[in-house]
């Protein structure tokens, strides 16, 4: 039977003392291993690569029928690691606290206890959209219920 954390263990010692780390590992019906990457820098297909060799080193195909995908966390995938947070600074974030609040806003600034975020608040008229700008508020990380990504195409 595959183990997640056998495996996001493995995984997290393969990458060791490099800059890329571990988000998430799921494993769907007993045989789909989803391992998600991230990186302080960037993360690239080859680095996707590395990681599936090592865990199908790791795992006898004898034994076991699985499926196998490492992939980088992508925007649609939320921030859950702290190392996520300074490489999006900057960038608005949709944000949903553990008492039901949601914000939009940009990062301003990162640390391993919170996140400090500039509000925005978006008021449509007819076809235009105006964004309000905020005071900057701090946010506890451990009050983060989720955190996304806002892509912007402008």
């Amino acid at each position: 039977m595959l183990d997640k954390d056998q495996i996001k263990e493995w995984v997290e010692e393969f990458l060791e003392g490099s800059d890329r780390f571990v988000v998430d590992v799921i494993i769907k019906n007993n045989d789909v291993i989803m391992v998600f990457l991230d990186a302080d820098t960037s993360l690239t297909i080859d680095h996707c690569v590395e990681v599936s060799k090592m865990i199908e080193s790791k795992l006898d195909r004898d034994e076991l029928d699985y499926e196998l995908r490492v992939s980088s966390a992508g925007v649609d995938h939320p921030l859950t690691v702290k190392r996520q947070y300074p490489k999006n600074i900057n960038r608005n974030l949709q944000i949903q606290l553990k008492d039901g609040t949601e914000l939009l806003g940009k990062l301003i600034e990162a640390n391993d206890e919170s996140i400090i975020i500039q509000p925005v608040t978006e008021i449509k008229r007819k076809k235009l959209t105006q964004q309000l700008i905020g005071e900057a508020t701090s946010i506890a990380l451990d009050s983060i219920r989720e955190a996304k990504v806002v892509v912007s195409f402008q």
